[in-house]
Protein backbone atom coordinates (compact mmCIF):
# COMPACT_ATOMS: atom_id res chain seq x y z
CA UNK A 1 0.00 0.00 0.00
CA UNK A 2 1.46 3.33 -0.95
CA UNK A 3 1.85 6.19 1.49
CA UNK A 4 -0.32 9.30 1.25
CA UNK A 5 0.93 12.20 -0.82
CA UNK A 6 1.03 15.56 0.91
CA UNK A 7 -0.08 18.82 -0.68
CA UNK A 8 3.51 19.79 -1.49
CA UNK A 9 4.16 16.66 -3.52
CA UNK A 10 6.19 14.70 -0.92
CA UNK A 11 5.08 11.18 -0.21
CA UNK A 12 5.17 10.61 3.53
CA UNK A 13 4.71 7.85 6.07
CA UNK A 14 4.38 9.27 9.56
CA UNK A 15 5.63 6.03 11.14
CA UNK A 16 6.91 2.80 9.65
CA UNK A 17 8.95 -0.19 10.79
CA UNK A 18 12.06 -0.85 8.73
CA UNK A 19 13.28 -4.12 7.37
CA UNK A 20 17.03 -4.56 7.21
CA UNK A 21 18.34 -3.70 3.76
CA UNK A 22 22.03 -3.91 2.94
CA UNK A 23 22.10 -3.25 -0.80
CA UNK A 24 24.74 -0.81 -1.90
CA UNK A 25 23.33 2.47 -3.18
CA UNK A 26 25.28 3.75 -6.20
CA UNK A 27 24.25 7.33 -5.45
CA UNK A 28 26.47 7.28 -2.36
CA UNK A 29 29.40 7.33 -4.77
CA UNK A 30 28.26 10.58 -6.34
CA UNK A 31 27.71 13.91 -4.65
CA UNK A 32 25.76 14.46 -1.44
CA UNK A 33 22.52 15.06 -3.30
CA UNK A 34 22.81 11.80 -5.24
CA UNK A 35 23.66 13.75 -8.37
CA UNK A 36 26.54 13.26 -10.77
CA UNK A 37 28.45 16.57 -10.90
CA UNK A 38 28.95 17.83 -14.46
CA UNK A 39 32.41 18.05 -15.92
CA UNK A 40 34.43 21.14 -15.11
CA UNK A 41 37.58 22.36 -16.77
CA UNK A 42 38.99 24.17 -13.77
CA UNK A 43 39.88 23.28 -10.21
CA UNK A 44 39.55 24.63 -6.72
CA UNK A 45 40.50 28.14 -7.79
CA UNK A 46 37.00 28.71 -9.08
CA UNK A 47 35.54 28.34 -5.59
CA UNK A 48 34.69 31.76 -4.18
CA UNK A 49 34.45 32.48 -0.47
CA UNK A 50 31.29 34.12 0.77
CA UNK A 51 31.66 37.60 2.26
CA UNK A 52 32.32 37.79 5.98
CA UNK A 53 30.09 39.85 8.25
CA UNK A 54 31.43 42.84 10.15
CA UNK A 55 29.90 41.30 13.27
CA UNK A 56 33.01 39.17 13.74
CA UNK A 57 36.20 40.54 15.20
CA UNK A 58 39.25 41.05 13.01
CA UNK A 59 40.89 37.98 14.58
CA UNK A 60 37.82 35.89 13.83
CA UNK A 61 37.67 37.19 10.27
CA UNK A 62 41.31 36.21 9.82
CA UNK A 63 40.59 32.77 11.25
CA UNK A 64 37.67 32.36 8.85
CA UNK A 65 39.74 33.27 5.82
CA UNK A 66 42.56 30.93 6.84
CA UNK A 67 40.14 28.06 7.38
CA UNK A 68 38.44 28.67 4.04
CA UNK A 69 41.80 28.58 2.30
CA UNK A 70 42.63 25.28 4.01
CA UNK A 71 39.32 23.80 2.89
CA UNK A 72 39.84 24.93 -0.71
CA UNK A 73 43.47 23.76 -0.77
CA UNK A 74 42.45 20.31 0.48
CA UNK A 75 39.71 19.71 -2.08
CA UNK A 76 40.73 17.21 -4.73
CA UNK A 77 39.37 16.73 -8.23
CA UNK A 78 39.10 13.27 -9.76
CA UNK A 79 38.59 13.30 -13.54
CA UNK A 80 36.28 10.75 -15.17
CA UNK A 81 34.79 9.54 -11.89
CA UNK A 82 32.43 7.82 -11.44
CA UNK A 83 31.91 7.85 -15.21
CA UNK A 84 33.83 9.41 -18.13
CA UNK A 85 33.30 13.14 -18.51
CA UNK A 86 32.60 13.75 -14.83
CA UNK A 87 35.03 15.70 -12.68
CA UNK A 88 34.34 14.59 -9.12
CA UNK A 89 34.79 16.97 -6.18
CA UNK A 90 36.46 14.96 -3.41
CA UNK A 91 36.25 16.42 0.11
CA UNK A 92 37.87 13.41 1.78
CA UNK A 93 41.41 14.89 1.86
CA UNK A 94 40.13 17.46 4.37
CA UNK A 95 39.51 14.67 6.86
CA UNK A 96 42.94 13.16 6.23
CA UNK A 97 44.55 16.40 7.44
CA UNK A 98 43.88 17.00 11.16
CA UNK A 99 44.77 20.69 10.86
CA UNK A 100 42.35 21.20 7.96
CA UNK A 101 39.61 19.22 9.70
CA UNK A 102 40.04 21.17 12.93
CA UNK A 103 39.99 24.45 11.05
CA UNK A 104 36.85 23.39 9.20
CA UNK A 105 35.05 22.83 12.49
CA UNK A 106 36.34 26.12 13.88
CA UNK A 107 35.04 28.11 10.95
CA UNK A 108 31.66 26.34 10.87
CA UNK A 109 31.13 27.18 14.53
CA UNK A 110 32.03 30.82 13.79
CA UNK A 111 29.64 30.94 10.82
CA UNK A 112 26.82 29.55 12.96
CA UNK A 113 27.49 32.18 15.61
CA UNK A 114 27.72 34.87 12.94
CA UNK A 115 24.33 33.91 11.54
CA UNK A 116 22.41 33.09 14.71
CA UNK A 117 24.21 35.06 17.40
CA UNK A 118 23.85 33.50 20.86
CA UNK A 119 21.24 31.01 19.64
CA UNK A 120 22.63 27.49 19.30
CA UNK A 121 20.73 24.75 17.44
CA UNK A 122 19.10 22.14 19.68
CA UNK A 123 20.01 19.38 17.23
CA UNK A 124 22.50 18.91 14.37
CA UNK A 125 20.97 16.78 11.61
CA UNK A 126 23.32 15.18 9.08
CA UNK A 127 22.42 13.69 5.70
CA UNK A 128 23.67 10.36 4.42
CA UNK A 129 26.40 9.88 3.67
CA UNK A 130 28.97 12.65 3.78
CA UNK A 131 27.02 14.80 6.21
CA UNK A 132 28.12 12.12 8.68
CA UNK A 133 31.79 13.01 8.15
CA UNK A 134 31.64 16.33 9.99
CA UNK A 135 28.12 16.53 11.43
CA UNK A 136 28.84 14.51 14.61
CA UNK A 137 32.09 16.42 15.25
CA UNK A 138 30.30 19.75 14.76
CA UNK A 139 27.55 18.63 17.16
CA UNK A 140 30.19 17.70 19.72
CA UNK A 141 31.83 21.13 19.39
CA UNK A 142 28.43 22.72 20.05
CA UNK A 143 27.58 20.25 22.85
CA UNK A 144 24.45 19.22 21.00
CA UNK A 145 23.01 15.85 19.88
CA UNK A 146 23.52 14.56 16.34
CA UNK A 147 20.67 12.93 14.41
CA UNK A 148 21.31 11.04 11.14
CA UNK A 149 18.92 11.02 8.21
CA UNK A 150 19.41 7.90 6.11
CA UNK A 151 18.09 6.11 3.07
CA UNK A 152 15.07 3.91 3.75
CA UNK A 153 15.74 0.57 5.39
CA UNK A 154 19.05 1.41 7.07
CA UNK A 155 17.81 2.21 10.60
CA UNK A 156 15.88 -0.03 13.02
CA UNK A 157 12.62 0.78 14.73
CA UNK A 158 9.85 3.18 13.89
CA UNK A 159 10.80 5.84 11.34
CA UNK A 160 9.25 8.76 9.53
CA UNK A 161 9.66 8.54 5.77
CA UNK A 162 9.71 11.07 2.96
CA UNK A 163 9.89 10.25 -0.74
CA UNK A 164 11.66 12.82 -2.91
CA UNK A 165 12.43 13.25 -6.59
CA UNK A 166 15.94 12.77 -7.94
CA UNK A 167 17.35 13.60 -11.34
CA UNK A 168 16.27 10.13 -12.42
CA UNK A 169 13.46 8.52 -10.43
CA UNK A 170 12.76 8.84 -6.71
CA UNK A 171 14.32 7.87 -3.39
CA UNK A 172 13.29 7.87 0.25
CA UNK A 173 14.80 9.36 3.41
CA UNK A 174 14.03 8.33 6.97
CA UNK A 175 14.56 9.55 10.53
CA UNK A 176 13.78 7.59 13.68
CA UNK A 177 10.59 8.84 15.29
CA UNK A 178 12.24 9.29 18.69
CA UNK A 179 15.28 11.20 17.41
CA UNK A 180 13.80 14.69 16.94
CA UNK A 181 11.59 16.16 19.64
CA UNK A 182 8.65 18.51 18.91
CA UNK A 183 9.65 22.16 19.09
CA UNK A 184 13.40 21.58 18.75
CA UNK A 185 15.45 23.97 16.61
CA UNK A 186 17.28 21.88 13.99
CA UNK A 187 20.29 22.73 11.82
CA UNK A 188 20.52 20.46 8.76
CA UNK A 189 24.08 19.88 7.48
CA UNK A 190 25.60 18.26 4.40
CA UNK A 191 28.80 18.57 2.40
CA UNK A 192 27.39 19.86 -0.91
CA UNK A 193 24.10 21.31 -2.07
CA UNK A 194 23.55 20.72 -5.77
CA UNK A 195 19.96 20.29 -6.94
CA UNK A 196 18.64 20.56 -3.38
CA UNK A 197 16.30 17.56 -3.32
CA UNK A 198 17.88 15.73 -0.39
CA UNK A 199 18.13 18.85 1.77
CA UNK A 200 14.48 19.72 1.10
CA UNK A 201 13.45 16.15 1.99
CA UNK A 202 15.38 16.41 5.26
CA UNK A 203 13.55 19.62 6.03
CA UNK A 204 10.25 17.86 5.44
CA UNK A 205 11.23 15.16 7.96
CA UNK A 206 11.99 17.85 10.54
CA UNK A 207 8.55 19.37 9.98
CA UNK A 208 6.87 15.94 10.21
CA UNK A 209 8.59 15.59 13.60
CA UNK A 210 6.84 18.83 14.67
CA UNK A 211 10.23 20.49 15.07
CA UNK A 212 11.60 23.67 13.50
CA UNK A 213 14.15 24.16 10.73
CA UNK A 214 16.58 26.67 12.20
CA UNK A 215 18.60 26.64 8.97
CA UNK A 216 20.86 24.69 6.63
CA UNK A 217 24.65 24.44 6.50
CA UNK A 218 26.73 23.21 3.55
CA UNK A 219 30.45 23.10 2.93
CA UNK A 220 29.97 23.80 -0.80
CA UNK A 221 27.11 25.37 -2.76
CA UNK A 222 27.07 24.64 -6.50
CA UNK A 223 25.32 27.93 -7.18
CA UNK A 224 24.47 27.48 -10.86
CA UNK A 225 22.17 24.57 -9.98
CA UNK A 226 20.09 26.83 -7.69
CA UNK A 227 19.37 24.05 -5.20
CA UNK A 228 18.89 26.53 -2.38
CA UNK A 229 15.69 27.70 -4.09
CA UNK A 230 14.01 24.53 -2.78
CA UNK A 231 14.74 25.47 0.81
CA UNK A 232 12.37 28.40 1.08
CA UNK A 233 13.27 31.37 3.24
CA UNK A 234 15.25 29.45 5.86
CA UNK A 235 18.77 30.71 6.69
CA UNK A 236 21.48 29.01 4.65
CA UNK A 237 25.16 28.91 5.63
CA UNK A 238 27.76 27.88 3.06
CA UNK A 239 31.52 27.94 3.41
CA UNK A 240 32.43 28.25 -0.27
CA UNK A 241 30.55 28.62 -3.55
CA UNK A 242 31.22 26.98 -6.89
CA UNK A 243 29.83 27.86 -10.33
CA UNK A 244 30.24 24.99 -12.76
CA UNK A 245 29.43 27.24 -15.71
CA UNK A 246 32.46 29.52 -15.24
Amino acid sequence: MSAPVSSDGYQVESSAINTNQHATNPSALLDASGRQPPASSTGAAEFASQPISDSLTSDEQEKLEAAKKLVIDNLRYEPDFPIPGIKFIDILPIFQNPIAFGSLLDVLVLLIRERFGSKIPDVIIGLEARGFLFGPSLALRLNRPFVPIRKKGKMPGACRTVQYAKEYGTDEFQVQTSAIKPGQQCLIVDDIIATGGTAAAAGKLVELSEANIMGYLFMIDIINLKGTALLGDKPIITLVEHNEEE
